[in-house]
């Protein structure tokens, strides 16, 4: 899901604001050329299962003897990346329909999530797309930056459910995913693809599946503030502006359209409503976790230890549940040399993590043992 927005880490004050830089959200989305068609597809072309495909699943199947329900999702996990399945990859430019990925072997979160669905409908499973909407991954692509949020598919199978994500090693998350009728998740696609094709400076295809997300899902506030920019690049600035207004009535803290209805009050000469609005996103990024997670990134990299441990710290604060904070900590009170402070952070991390991750973490922790610490 793509909003047309500012960077988290630039923080805007009651003083002149930045200079104006549209703010947009999608569906993790990179920048890169695309094999999806500029053509407006209907939901239900976006979501068809072809046949070649359906035989293949099919045949997958049986070759395992199509066992029970539970095994049934393994064997769709399974095919959905094994070689001799579909082995597909991941590629975050890649929103397509579930034809087109598979036809490329290839799909971003919101892709994946479409094909995902179909499968799993093709053998009977309840499946449904998830959510996660507050989320870090953003991205800067000339004049413009997008800020992404996260999609996945979530399947129930009696009273248990489960969740298939191609990148949840990539996505911090404060919150679990929610359950979405495919009616949003098609409106994503929609958003994601009008982006796209903004991008590509095709503006006309882009407003098209902007205004078709709007139908399906009126009340997303991420494409009326999409649509806002696309009005911006048509040159019609009034109606930018009713688009960043509606946007916020929908939703109050969207940041994306926050800035972008700021920077356009200051175009405008409009300064006391800029200011206002400027105050609002500050205080938005202030209480944010991810905020301040990505200005310590920022200040580690310039060698700015202190103030990186101090948003650090302040991430933390606001959600203590993300291995990765804490794992910025130790790194920092490392170069700090503090190993002890290290240590501590480190175990935090090792805690709150699995897999991979937490072996990495312990690792780290036992070198920190062997050094005396």
């Amino acid at each position: 899901m793509f909003s047309l927005a500012m960077l988290a880490a630039l923080a805007m004050g009651s003083g002149e604001a930045p200079a104006a830089m549209p703010h947009a959200e999608a569906s993790q989305t990179l920048p890169g050329t695309s094999a999806a068609s500029a053509a407006l597809h209907t939901p239900v072309e976006v979501m068809a299962l072809p046949e070649g495909l359906r035989e293949q699943f099919r045949a997958y199947l049986h070759n395992r003897s199509q066992l029970r329900r539970v095994r049934d999702l393994g064997n769709l996990a399974e095919f959905l990346f094994r070689p001799d399945g579909l082995g597909m990859r991941y590629r975050e430019n890649a929103t397509y329909t579930v034809s087109e990925a598979w036809q490329t072997r290839e799909a971003n979160c919101l892709s994946f999530t479409l094909l995902t669905l179909a499968l799993a409908r093709e053998v009977g499973l309840q499946a449904y797309g998830q959510e996660i909407s507050d989320t870090v991954a953003w991205r800067q692509e000339g004049k413009t930056v997008y800020r992404s949020n996260h999609v996945n598919a979530g399947i129930r199978i009696n009273e248990r459910r489960f969740s298939i994500d191609v990148a949840s090693d990539q996505v911090l998350a404060r919150d679990p995913p929610r359950r979405i009728s495919d009616a949003r998740l098609l409106a994503h696609y929609y958003n994601n693809r009008a982006v796209e094709l903004m991008e590509l400076g095709q503006l006309l295809p882009a407003m098209a599946h902007a205004e078709q997300s709007l139908r399906l899902q009126p009340e997303y506030a991420s494409t009326w503030n999409n649509r806002g920019v696309l009005q911006l690049r048509f040159g019609d600035i009034a109606a930018a502006q009713r688009d960043y207004q509606r946007a916020l009535e929908l939703d109050p803290e969207h940041t994306g359209a926050l800035f972008n209805l700021a920077a356009h009050f200051r175009r405008s000469g409009n300064a006391a409503s800029a200011i206002v609005l400027e105050r609002r996103f500050s205080s938005i990024q202030q209480n944010d976790p991810f905020h301040h997670f990505v200005r310590a990134l920022e200040l580690e990299q310039q060698g700015e230890l202190r103030e990186a441990a101090r948003h650090y710290r302040r991430a933390i604060k606001l959600h203590r549940q993300e291995h990765r904070f804490y794992f910025g900590l130790a790194r920092v009170y490392m170069a700090l040399d503090q190993p002890r402070r290290a240590g501590r952070a480190l175990l935090a991390a090792r805690e709150l993590s699995h897999g991979d991750s937490r072996d990495r973490y312990q690792a780290k922790l036992d070198f920190l043992r062997r050094s005396g610490v």
